[in-house]
């Protein structure tokens, strides 16, 4: 079952710049393989991190605004926001101990 939000321009705002909680966007495309390649980390993830963190995806291809914004050139671009600011981005495919070390990190941060 699907927990990952799907981002928009329209819901960036609210979703990800005003989260009471970290959240974990997810930059990608359709015709993108690599992106093809993270969506399953990214969605055990989500399950994994329930409740502690948001993690939702956007289609670059449909929400330019928002990835021009952040300056997302490559993709996937994961990007980790903490409250409202970007503390971290991983740029292609990264194994998912190495996504979920990160998230973990930011978490005992924010519960200190």
């Amino acid at each position: 079952m699907k927990k990952t939000a799907m981002l928009t321009d329209a819901n960036f705002e609210q979703e990800v710049l005003k989260s009471e909680i970290p959240v974990l966007v997810d930059f990608w495309a359709e015709w993108c393989f690599p992106c093809k390649m993270i969506a399953p980390i990214v969605e055990e993830l989500s399950e994994e991190f329930e409740g502690k963190v948001k993690i939702g995806k956007m289609d670059t291809d449909s929400n330019q605004v928002t990835a021009m914004q952040y300056g997302i050139a490559g993709i996937p671009s994961l990007l980790l926001f903490k409250d409202g600011e970007v503390v971290d981005r991983i740029v292609g495919v990264a194994p998912k101990h190495a996504i979920k070390a990160k998230l973990d990190y930011y978490l005992a941060a924010t519960a200190n």
